[in-house]
C-alpha cells in the first residue's frame, strides 16, 4: 500500500460515521459486563449521529470554511489562466462526459466557463489524475468542457496530481507572475490557497459549490430533523479540518 492510500485510507477512517459506528459497538459489547460505561457510549454516539444530522450544526460547521473567500468577481487586468481543481467521475460509455462527472467536478466546471465567458482571453488548466478509473478526471473535465461548446484548444490538462499539494505543486510553475482564478469547492478553497500561495504564486479565489445558502434565513422546522445530506456536510466539514491540521503540521 503506497502513502497516498494508506493516508486516503486513515482519513476515512476518522470520519464521523466510522467513528460513531465503533463507538457504538463497543457500547454494546459492553453492555453486558460494564453498563453504565456502556450506555455512555451508546448515548453519546447517539446523540452524536442526531445533532451532526441536523442542518442547524451542520451549517455552522462548514459555513466559516465556506465565506472565507467571496464570489469571483471580473477583474480589471487581463486573466491568464483559470484553473478548475480535479474532482472525481466515473467512466461510462453509454454517458456524455458532463454525465459522467460526480456533482463537485461539475460544479467546477459551470463556474470556470462562468468565468470564462467573462474573460475570453484566459485558459482554462485542468487537473486530476486517474486515481480509480481508467480516465484522468483532467481529461474528463476538458471533454465535458467541449461537449458544451468551449474551444479544446484553450485547455490545458495536467493529469499527473493525485491531491491538492501536487496539483499546486505541478501547475504552480506555469503561474507565476500570472494573473489566475483559482476554482474549487468553497469548502476546499482555504486549503487550497494556502498550498498554491505556498508555491509563491497568487491565486484568485473562485468557490463554488456551496452547502450554505442564506445562512442568517428564516429555516424551515424539518430543518431541525435529522437529515443524510445534512451528516454528509458535517463529515466533508470534518474533512476539510482534518486536512488543515495536516497542511498546518506539514508546515
Amino acid at each position: 500500500m503506497d502513502l497516498f492510500t494508506l493516508k486516503k485510507l486513515i482519513g476515512e477512517l476518522l470520519m464521523p460515521l466510522p467513528i460513531i459506528i465503533v463507538t457504538l459497538f463497543i457500547g454494546l459489547f459492553l453492555l453486558k459486563h460494564r453498563p453504565v460505561l456502556a450506555k455512555g457510549l451508546l448515548s453519546i454516539a447517539t446523540l452524536a449521529l442526531l445533532l451532526l444530522s441536523a442542518m442547524p450544526v451542520a451549517n455552522r460547521l462548514i459555513v466559516n470554511l465556506e465565506q472565507q473567500f467571496p464570489v469571483y468577481s471580473p477583474i480589471a487586468e487581463k486573466l491568464d489562466y483559470i484553473v478548475i481543481l480535479g474532482c472525481s467521475h466515473t467512466s461510462d460509455a453509454s454517458l456524455a462526459a458532463t454525465q459522467e462527472l460526480n456533482i463537485c467536478s461539475l460544479q467546477r466546471l459551470t463556474e470556470g466557463l462562468r468565468i470564462a465567458n467573462l474573460h475570453p482571453e484566459a485558459i482554462i488548466i485542468t487537473s486530476g489524475a486517474a486515481i480509480y478509473d481508467v480516465s484522468s478526471n483532467a481529461e474528463k473535465v476538458k471533454q465535458a468542457a467541449i461537449e458544451l461548446g468551449f474551444d479544446s484548444n484553450n485547455i490545458i490538462t495536467e493529469t499527473r496530481p493525485k491531491d491538492t499539494e501536487d496539483e499546486a505543486l505541478y501547475i504552480s510553475p506555469l503561474l507565476i507572475d500570472k494573473n489566475f482564478a483559482l476554482i474549487t469547492n468553497a469548502n476546499h478553497m482555504p486549503r487550497s490557497m494556502a498550498y498554491f500561495e505556498n508555491q509563491g504564486v497568487k491565486p484568485i479565489a473562485a468557490p463554488t459549490g456551496f452547502f450554505v445558502k442564506d445562512f442568517s434565513g428564516n429555516k424551515r422546522w424539518q430543518t431541525y430533523f435529522p437529515d443524510p445530506n445534512q451528516l454528509n456536510k458535517s463529515t466533508t466539514s470534518w474533512y476539510e479540518t482534518l486536512g488543515l491540521i495536516w497542511q498546518w503540521l506539514k508546515g
